[in-house]
């Protein structure tokens, strides 16, 4: 594969059989299968995630994103009582809510949902997304105020590509055991592998901390452009801890579990800011600065998220750790197997 272009979105493409892509978590979560993968001399160990422990380097801190999935899909009608499902994307500030919206809406257009929860449409975006306000009996409310009317009237945000409805099961998986701050709508999904035991033991170990990164539904956008860097990188809400940052600034070794947390930790590398919005691409040309060692899934084709992990091991060698996954029969995507690059 001499001929791979890293600038190039083609060169990130892959054919993956779709009786591998996980559409139920595995139980118990931490006997999902692990890829290791050491860039030292290039070998690939097949294990299983709840033997993480015994393949870290033992002088290693450990980053976790402390995001909480909120139930992000509403199904509702427009005043003229066509259907509409909507998926809310991120805040734009307290009252302005970012979602993208099945149906034709436009500026003006109310929708009803349940509850006594209703929202107008206020602006139509160029990317296709809409921003809305939200009320209660028909009071303007804030973000943090339409959160538990979700909990009540939403849905848990199936990424599509699972090919199905939300259930009761989605509520307690699809959502990490140190989930604690609201705002996500999609899931850290490396961290969905741990159990409270397997946490605690590592966290027992190894210098640890939490930032969090609210992801939103860009993370499952596919790049479109011809050359990845002309693709318009989303942005996400972030922030980083105290302990977070005493860690990042320190010289230890760091593994990220995710690639929520390495956009996060790699962006406050660059910029020093420990909150706001986060949009930084990693990808081959533009590598990993601070994190030595990353856990994260198998992604998709031409996602941004495949060209992350390109950037700590390069195009050839991704395609060869994904080869090999395919013909092991891994399992892929959010409630898939993971890989660890050491």
């Amino acid at each position: 594969m001499t001929d791979l272009n890293p600038l190039l979105t083609a060169s990130y493409h892959y054919e993956l059989p779709s009786e591998l892509i996980a559409t139920h978590p595995i139980h118990p979560r931490d006997h999902a299968r692990l890829l290791v993968y050491n860039r030292t001399d290039k070998s690939i160990t097949h294990t299983r995630f709840d033997a993480l422990e015994s393949f870290l380097p033992e002088n290693c801190g450990i980053i976790f994103n402390d995001t909480k999935v909120i139930k992000a899909r509403v199904y509702g009608k427009k005043e003229s009582g066509g259907a509409i499902e909507l998926l809310i994307n991120r805040p734009h500030d307290a009252h302005a809510i970012n979602v993208y919206i099945k149906g034709r809406v436009k500026e003006g257009t109310l929708l009803n949902f349940d509850e006594g929860l209703s929202g107008r449409v206020i602006k139509l975006h160029d990317d296709g997304s809409r921003d809305v306000n939200f009320y209660l009996h028909d009071s303007l409310i804030r973000f943090e105020e339409l959160l538990p009317i979700l909990e009540k009237v939403g849905h848990i945000p199936l990424p599509p590509y699972l090919g199905r409805e939300d259930n009761s099961e989605d509520e307690r998986e699809y959502q990490s055991v140190f989930a604690h701050y609201e705002g996500a709508v999609a899931a850290p999904t490396a961290s969905l592998h741990f159990t409270d035991e397997l946490f605690d033991a590592v966290c027992s170990r190894h210098p640890h901390a939490f930032v969090t990164l609210h992801v939103g539904s860009g993370t499952f956008k596919p790049v479109e452009a011809e050359i990845i860097t002309d693709h318009p990188m989303h942005s996400e809400y972030f922030d980083i801890s105290t302990t977070a940052k005493e860690l990042i600034d320190s010289d230890i070794s760091l593994l990220s579990v995710g690639t929520t947390s390495t956009r996060t930790i790699e962006y406050h590398v660059r910029t020093h800011e420990t909150h706001g919005e986060a949009n930084l691409f990693l990808h081959p040309n533009n590598p990993p600065k601070r994190i030595n060692h990353l856990l994260t899934n198998f992604h998709l084709p031409q996602s941004t998220l495949l060209m992350l992990v390109a950037s700590f091991v390069g195009l050839e060698e991704t395609h060869r750790i994904y080869r090999e996954a395919i013909d092991e029969k891994y399992r892929f995507f959010s409630y898939g197997d993971a890989m660890l690059i050491l």
